[in-house]
């Protein structure tokens, strides 16, 4: 059945973990209604609806609740177009239940003959054949494909998907920067060592013990404050409590400290081009700090930080095989003061971009073609 197409503008719907408090899913949206090209207009799937139109507000965004698939589902098939906008949403290691959401989605559109383009998009993990299955049977109905990473594209190709497909860096390292400031800022607008951590499993109270007390004694002996930035605010701000109520937070630490939660992207790019030093665990807080110039040590507990971390010829901690505190003092202490090397962000930069070339090429043809 061909879905009923309108005479106004062309309409896009936009789907993917938005508005539900994580700054790197925001800075994933900013950078996608950037590149949308004119007359299309943008519907967004978004839990917090007014959260996202305040960040976005520039783009007079209208919003559909991302958590009801049935009113999802409405929006699509009024919709000349989908786009599933950047992350890992093809991925059953959150749930099953979010996989089962995006096939759902992908399938309606292939029944009504609405064309789909995966922007900026990891595949994976898929740890039950079932997704892999469900996963290997929708993509071939996909019209364009922007993998943000080989590891995706070997997957797919592993399936013999034969769309037309293209491997760039993660859309974010598009977003514009700021010059780093950090060497020159007066001490009272300093950020110190700025810690974009998350919860996980890969680490136990020994080893969360460990890194608490290397940033602790890296702060005294440089006279840095620490700031704790929560870039997702229901898993990352509640961290630094939970710590503190295992005992894990020195009394010297918490009075460095100062907490705040990553509320829009000028924000955050402000804070970092002031920082000393960033450990982010969280993928987007890595490339943003870059973005801002600033100094930075990754901490990995996913290999898609360790391989941003690669690209960008960062010092990247493995979680899963955590140092000593002696070398992890030595390598953060090296890292202190060293800005990023500019030509190399430039260089991704550029790479990124080819996920915009790619979308305003592939939305430009459908509308050509009604």
């Amino acid at each position: 059945m061909a879905v009923t197409r309108r005479t106004q503008s062309p309409q896009v719907l936009l789907c993917g973990y938005y508005g539900e408090h994580n700054l790197g899913d925001d800075a994933l949206l900013a950078v996608l209604l950037d590149q949308i090209p004119s007359p299309w207009m943008s519907r967004v799937t978004a839990h917090d609806s007014e959260a996202v139109q305040g960040l976005h507000q520039g783009y007079g965004v209208r919003a559909v609740q991302r958590r009801s698939l049935k009113a999802t589902a409405q929006a699509l098939i009024h919709s000349d177009a989908l786009v599933l906008g950047g992350g890992s949403l093809l991925q059953d290691s959150t749930s099953f239940k979010s996989l089962i959401y995006y096939i759902c989605l992908l399938a309606l559109a292939r029944l009504r003959s609405i064309p789909v383009i995966l922007w900026g998009q990891g595949l994976g993990p898929l740890n039950r054949w079932t997704s892999r299955l469900l996963v290997r049977l929708i993509l071939p109905g996909v019209r364009a494909i922007g993998w943000r990473d080989p590891a995706s594209k070997r997957l797919a190709d592993q399936w013999h998907v034969s769309v037309p497909t293209l491997v760039a860096a993660d859309p974010v390292w598009s977003f514009p920067g700021l010059v780093w400031d950090g060497q020159h800022c007066a001490d009272a607008e300093r950020s110190g060592i700025v810690l974009c951590w998350r919860p996980t499993r890969q680490l136990n109270l020994h080893e969360w013990a460990r890194l608490i007390e290397v940033v602790n004694q890296l702060a005294e002996d440089q006279s840095l404050p620490v700031t704790w930035l929560a870039f997702h605010k229901h898993q990352d701000h509640p961290l630094p409590g939970w710590l503190e109520t295992h005992g894990l937070m020195p009394e010297t630490l918490a009075r460095r400290s100062r907490f705040q939660l990553a509320e829009s992207l000028d924000q955050v790019l402000t804070l970092f081009s002031r920082s000393q030093l960033v450990l982010p665990m969280r993928l987007h807080a890595l490339i943003l700090s870059q973005l801002a110039g600033a100094p930075c040590a990754a901490l990995s507990y996913d290999p898609k930080v360790a391989e941003a971390a690669a690209m960008a010829k960062l010092d990247c901690v493995d979680l899963d095989h955590l140092p000593s505190f002696d070398d992890l003092m030595r390598r953060w202490t090296d890292q202190l003061m060293h800005p990023v090397d500019a030509h190399t962000i430039d260089c991704i930069k550029e790479d990124a971009g080819r996920h915009g070339a790619m979308l305003h090429r592939e939305l430009s043809r459908i509308m050509s073609s009604h």
